[in-house]
């Protein structure tokens, strides 16, 4: 199984809030895929797909704010 992470996103950010998933639990994904959209108070930002695979669970809904560090989603 792999872990779409919430990165690093630069000096003093510490968590953002999701914006917008782009895809569905259940739904197929490539690395060229940015999976969620994400703000914090400096800038709205991208993650991609780390991997090739099936989003099969979000940990963090829209609107909900996540930590640095924490897992977003589950691919397999």
């Amino acid at each position: 199984m792999t872990k779409i992470v919430l990165p690093e996103l630069g000096e003093g950010i510490t968590q953002a809030r999701v914006v917008r998933w782009n895809f569905r639990e259940g739904q197929q994904v490539t690395p060229a895929d940015d999976v969620v959209e994400l703000v914090t108070d400096k800038a709205v930002f991208n993650v991609p797909a780390p991997a090739s695979g099936a989003i099969t669970r979000i940990y963090y809904k829209e609107g909900q704010e996540a930590p640095v560090g924490a897992v977003l989603a589950d691919l397999a």
